[in-house]
């Protein structure tokens, strides 16, 4: 399995590891409910390195971004960040992911770790029938370490290890200065609904980084956190996994995804199924539900209105804020929108569920 420079750091920690994506990476070191409730009150650090980094450069690199990705790059100003996605010709979903902009003809795509490869010779692929030459694409992902502190002590925290004033960092934007004694890429962007940042260093200053910020934040109640929490966090806000909400067989418009797909601003890869999907019809939409019974939703478990089948989870857990079931589910679009109650079936049992708006957690 791959390994992140923190490794050594999460065994001696007592993390418990698991395989993720092909990289060694720790579930939990306390447990998930009490990590997960760490960044909800206070905050927590992530090793987040498994994460692919690509650099997009050259004269032609906007003119191929805007093709290769479904929002609309031309919003986007030097220090800005943009979530997006990459979608196949038929409007299936290769990845979703982060992307800033450091200039017109330099970028930096923050992909999931497990599609970094596939993501890579996706772009390469595209280059090529695109023809645009002038375009410079390079898989940063050994180069790069990346960190992200979570949660409403983030900003006290980070301010400890830096001169600048965090308060002008708005967010999903980014600049590069020193934490503490390392150069560091600072976004103020995350994947909890929380407060804070991702920080992104070269790899191998990757333990200092993680110490110093451990260090500044002992009084704050800042704790490492593992995968686990990282995934109820994320579940709680109603944010995309790839793999669950979306996938080569789900589009970003039936995963809720519409306002990165912006299908008025030019041609890009995978348009036109888009386009004729919006005017015929969505088929199927992702809903939230909350159980109203005891019960743990998970991935798979069959959605139903009656006794007919009307979709599937597609993530699923016991809230640890809320201590309710709570999923995101893939179902037919009259279900969707239909008054009658949906089911869950969970083992050999229905449970009841109430349709809720996200977050699941304000």
């Amino acid at each position: 399995m791959n390994k992140t420079p923190l490794n050594e750091i999460h065994r001696a920690l007592g993390a418990r590891m698991v395989e993720f994506g092909g990289w060694d990476m720790p579930v939990h070191y306390a447990g998930v409910i009490s990590e997960h409730l760490a960044v909800r009150q206070a905050a927590g650090l992530f090793d987040v390195s498994h994460m692919g980094e690509i650099e997009v450069s050259g004269p032609d690199s906007f003119s191929f971004l805007q093709m290769a990705t479904t929002n609309d790059l031309s919003k986007l100003s030097d220090g800005q960040v943009q979530y997006t996605a990459m979608c196949y010709h038929d409007g299936g979903v290769v990845d979703d992911l982060t992307l800033y902009r450091f200039a017109e003809d330099r970028y930096l795509l923050c992909v999931n770790a497990a599609n970094t490869d596939k993501d890579f010779s996706w772009l390469q692929k595209l280059q090529g029938m695109l023809q645009f030459k002038e375009v410079h694409l390079v898989n940063q992902s050994r180069n790069f370490a990346q960190l992200a502190l979570q949660g409403p002590a983030a900003d006290a925290i980070l301010a400890n290890l830096i001169s600048s004033d965090l308060a002008n960092l708005k967010y999903y934007h980014f600049f590069e200065g020193q934490v503490g004694s390392v150069d560091t890429l600072i976004s103020r962007t995350g994947y909890t609904g929380e407060a804070g940042f991702e920080l992104y260093c070269k790899a191998d200053k990757a333990v200092t980084l993680w110490q110093q910020v451990m260090a500044a934040g002992a009084d704050s109640g800042l704790v490492p956190i593992g995968l686990g929490a990282r995934d109820t966090l994320r579940l709680e806000k109603g944010f995309a996994l790839y793999g669950h909400e979306l996938s080569a067989d789900i589009l970003p418009l039936e995963a809720r995804l519409g306002w990165i797909t912006k299908l008025d601003k030019g041609d890009f890869i995978g348009r036109d199924p888009l386009v004729q999907v919006r005017h015929e019809g969505i088929k199927r939409s992702l809903i939230a539900l909350l159980l109203t019974e005891a019960g743990v939703p998970r991935e798979h478990y069959p959605v139903f209105s009656g006794d007919r089948q009307v979709g599937y989870v597609t993530s699923g857990t016991m809230s640890p804020s809320l201590k309710q079931g709570i999923a995101l589910a893939l179902v037919d679009s009259e279900a969707a929108v239909s008054d009658l109650p949906l089911t869950i079936g969970i083992r050999k049992r229905m449970a009841g569920t109430e349709r809720v708006s996200l977050p699941f957690v304000k």
